[in-house]
């Protein structure tokens, strides 16, 4: 393994980091609410800060699974169930701007429907994203087998590079 094959990471990083200089750039940064999604927040919250971006704080809001069997609750009617998640998504967000991003740093908060991993590489590409900052849960074993993991997917599908932040391990702590 010649010396130079460890170089080549540190030079895309370096030329990804001298265009977020050069230009106006966008961060997009899903979070789900969780603690990890507020640590993936700080890590985009110093990347707006030093390079002058915006961020996109997005939450996306799944579908609810579908009653089979035409048995649904009584007074459950899922278009004004998914309103409420959605207004109650935009003043999460709304918090979230308010209590953990300083004023003069640019953010927008976008709420849209669908699968969340899909969702994310979607509005990454469509704003034209310079980078996603995305937590992960740290899920493992058949959970992650079961659910999938968010992160994983927007990794393997967005046109932009992807930067990953651990979730915190209490005992590790």
């Amino acid at each position: 393994m010649g010396c130079w094959q460890h170089l080549i990471p540190i030079f895309a990083v370096f030329d990804f980091l001298q265009f977020l200089q050069s230009s106006r750039s966008n961060i997009v940064c899903p979070t789900d609410f969780s603690e990890p999604a507020h640590e993936g927040l700080k890590i985009a919250r110093e990347l707006t800060t030093q390079f002058s971006s915006e961020i996109l704080l997005v939450h996306v809001v799944t579908p609810l699974p579908a009653m089979h069997g035409g048995a649904a609750p009584t007074g459950f009617h899922i278009p004004a169930v998914l309103k409420e998640l959605e207004g109650s998504a935009k003043s999460s967000l709304e918090e979230i701007r308010r209590e953990k991003l300083p004023a003069e740093i640019q953010a927008r908060m976008i709420v849209i429907h669908g699968k969340p991993a899909h969702e994310i590489v979607s509005l990454a590409s469509q704003e034209k994203a310079d980078i996603i900052v995305i937590a992960t849960q740290g899920e493992s074993g058949w959970q992650r087998f079961v659910f999938g993991s968010v992160a994983e997917k927007v990794v393997r599908h967005a046109d932009c590079p992807v930067l990953t932040i651990r979730a915190p391990n209490p005992e590790e702590e």
